[in-house]
């Protein structure tokens, strides 16, 4: 490996390495003022992730987060940020269910309708803060926030037994949908659980993501408007029409992020389904620097988190609360803005430093020549 490469992949790694560390050595600094050992809860939680169960539920909790982190981190290459992809993802888990409770059609059709409905639900809910900023100039931060609150109260309104609403027990659901668009998994039995189908979806939108971005026009379009929206626009590209773009696909793909639980599992929605997960995607993107590997690879150290991490309630002789989790996924992503930071500027001091190093060797160089020349 050249050297050049070598530096790339030090500052690749350097940051999410840095916040990691940073954040259990800071949440081990909690543990040892609440008068709690800093070392035993990592080991109860690396203990349970040996469990096949618990393996099976980080796996499938992980391709939401995933899904989700790549809708974020699509906004993020095109210096956006969506916030609204929690209301995003809501919304079209909740449309998809609905659809799915009152639309029969064989499997082959059904499935690929309720991703459609997915998919077109992220994309529209997100396109109206793309259409606003694009037209108006309002920040995308402020639109997709306010959004995610409206996308609250639209479910909690769709929800009533007067327009889709199904009272189950307390509970208010979309009603279960048809078997047809139920998406089977893998089952490894009944003591381990079932991997969803859908996490195969998940691996397919990572590979598409690296490819539409390194390897099409329309990455390359996508990734200069993010570098420098000028210098993209002297070339020919269309700033206003990338932004659209950008944030349909992004709604799209957020859109996604809930359907293995719903067609894999739940196959309703009801008030009970996971929220926040379009503000873990966050944490999840940055800690991945929006690579397809990174991302993967920091969704799967929050899942593990969150489902090993319940064990510590239950811990002899003596029991620590699972918020420790919590906070290490609130250090991680505090540490890691300070640390990306940190290493970019250790990057771009480097490059200085390498640039002036070949200026003053070309002139050493040149004087050398022009003694010759004088000689």
């Amino acid at each position: 490996m050249k050297k050049f490469d070598k530096e790339r992949v030090l500052l690749a790694v350097a940051g999410p390495v840095i916040a990691l560390v940073a954040a259990i050595l800071l949440t081990s600094v909690v543990l040892i003022a609440s008068g709690k050992s800093p070392i035993e809860p990592y080991t109860l939680m690396i203990e349970q992730a040996s469990f096949s169960d618990v393996q099976v539920l980080i796996i499938n909790q992980a391709s939401l987060y995933y899904i989700a982190a790549l809708g974020v981190a699509l906004g993020f290459r095109m210096n956006l940020f969506n916030i609204g992809v929690d209301g995003q993802y809501r919304l079209a888990a909740m449309m998809t269910a609905v659809v799915g409770a009152h639309l029969a059609l064989p499997s082959f059709l059904q499935i690929p309708t309720l991703l459609l409905v997915g998919m077109l639900t992220g994309a529209f809910w997100a396109g109206i803060a793309g259409v606003l900023k694009v037209t108006r100039g309002v920040s995308e931060v402020v639109a997709t926030i306010m959004l995610n609150a409206i996308a609250s109260s639209l479910i909690v309104y769709l929800s009533q037994n007067s327009v889709w609403g199904v009272q189950v027990g307390n509970n208010m659901t979309t009603g279960v949908m048809h078997k047809s668009g139920w998406v089977p998994g893998i089952n490894l039995g009944s003591d381990v659980g079932e991997i969803y189908g859908l996490v195969f979806l998940a691996v397919l939108l990572g590979v598409l993501y690296w490819f539409v971005l390194n390897r099409t026009r329309f990455g390359f379009d996508l990734r200069a408007s993010g570098a420098s929206e000028s210098a993209a626009a002297a070339s020919g590209v269309n700033a206003r029409r990338m932004v659209l773009t950008a944030m349909l696909i992004s709604g799209a793909v957020a859109g996604l992020s809930g359907l293995p639980l719903l067609l894999g599992d739940s196959h309703t929605y009801s008030l009970s389904f996971p929220t926040g997960l379009g503000f873990t995607a966050i944490g999840i993107a940055l800690l991945g620097r929006n690579n397809p590997g990174g991302i993967a690879l920091a969704a799967l150290l929050w899942a593990f988190l969150d489902k090993a991490s319940p064990a510590l309630d239950y811990a002899i002789p003596v029991a620590y609360e699972k918020e420790i989790a919590t906070i290490m996924q609130g250090l991680i992503v505090f540490a890691v803005v300070i640390s990306y930071e940190a290493v970019r500027q250790w990057g771009l001091r480097r490059q200085q430093r390498q640039v002036g190093a070949e200026l003053a060797a070309a002139a050493a160089q040149n004087n050398v020549q022009k003694k010759e020349v004088a000689a």
